[in-house]
């Protein structure tokens, strides 16, 4: 059983990428749990962090906390037909019913399953978020973000098919036809997604407890400003001192085309400020360390700050994405290799400059 605390504020305050996976996911991982779709590794007693297998496109990583009575799942993944394949794993780690949905934020990839978790199974999310995904600020399906990965998509299964029929070698081959299974099933499913929107909402903090062996959980959900998007939410458990932190931090370079570049560094001091020993990830491994927190900070203000002086000069968008250089980053970020940035990045950063 979970209840709910609520504690408004007056402060007003997505997506696959590339992640590198750094020195600073340290292996300390707890009991593993494998399914056809998921694995499920246990960070801390009762909290499982949850990747797929790749049998099934989920884009995103999921976690799951499991009580006495009850299991909160944050974040659904990129399709309704991987949160149900989510929702059949879960049963090969814990018997009892997933009450409560957490989304991280609004993005497709962590929140375009929702519509497969059943009726009772309450959604809880930022306010932001339950705007974009009921169409109250446009219409998420015709959104750049959306379209500018779904899109290609069509593309990828008819080259992959290509691929696996000129293929020669019979092990390569079959790797080439279970991608093409896989990426076409994900094309099929983009098109039964239906946005459906948190139920429950916070605006900056929400505290749950969840009732578990020897007392009961702690879960807070923080919103410490906008960054990844205009309404993260992070979930702490302090006891156990773990935080799923969705695409607000990633162990690489998040997407950043909805981002607010500008006020992410300092929404990321709040994360700073909490006393974990292990943050999850929208994307990538289980991390152990706050140091790629300062570093991703210093990259946000650095390309803030470089695009700003493109955009004063007149230089466009598409140009500016070209030339300015970040290599000196490239310590930290294995795929900064040359000049040049992502182009919906600089894009959203010019559309913030034009609002000021």
């Amino acid at each position: 059983m979970i209840n709910i605390k609520q504690k408004p504020s007056s402060l007003t305050v997505f997506a696959s990428i590339l992640v590198f996976i750094s020195s600073f996911a340290i292996g300390q991982e707890g009991e593993i749990v494998e399914t056809g779709t998921h694995r499920f590794v246990e960070v801390a007693d009762g909290v499982w962090q949850v990747t797929g297998t790749g049998s099934v496109f989920t884009m995103s990583n999921a976690m799951i906390l499991v009580g006495e009575f009850d299991t909160l799942v944050v974040d659904s993944h990129v399709t309704p037909a991987a949160s149900q394949a989510l929702l059949e794993s879960i049963p090969a780690v814990t018997d009892k019913p997933v009450r409560y949905l957490v989304n991280s934020h609004y993005h497709f990839d962590h929140a375009h399953g929702n519509q497969s978790f059943p009726e009772g199974v309450e959604i809880i999310g930022h306010e932001f978020t339950r705007a974009k995904l009921n169409g109250d600020i446009g219409n998420v399906l015709e959104e750049n973000t959306f379209r500018s990965f779904s899109d290609p998509v069509p593309a990828t299964v008819a080259n992959l098919a290509r691929r696996a029929q000129a293929e020669t070698d019979p092990r390569r081959r079959a790797e080439l036809e279970e991608t093409h299974r896989v990426q076409q099933e994900y094309m099929n499913a983009i098109g039964e997604v239906v946005p459906t929107p948190p139920n429950i909402t916070l605006q900056n903090e929400m505290t749950l407890f969840q009732v578990v062996a020897n007392g009961s959980r702690e879960i807070q959900l923080l919103h410490f400003g906008r960054a990844h998007t205009g309404g993260d939410v992070v979930i702490y458990l302090p006891q156990e001192k773990v935080v799923f932190t969705g695409d607000m931090m990633l162990p690489g370079l998040a997407y950043m085309g909805d981002g607010h570049v500008d006020e992410w560094p300092d929404s990321l001091e709040g994360l700073k400020a909490l006393d974990f020993e292990a943050w999850l990830p929208g994307h990538g491994p289980v991390m152990r360390n706050k140091q790629p927190i300062e570093n991703f900070q210093a990259y946000l203000r650095d390309l803030w700050d470089r695009a700003s002086d493109q955009y004063r000069i007149g230089v466009t968008w598409e140009e500016a994405a070209e030339q300015i250089d970040m290599t000196d980053h490239s310590d930290n970020y294995a795929q900064i290799s040359s000049p040049g940035v992502d182009p919906r990045a600089i894009r959203r950063i010019y559309q913030l400059l034009d609002e000021r």
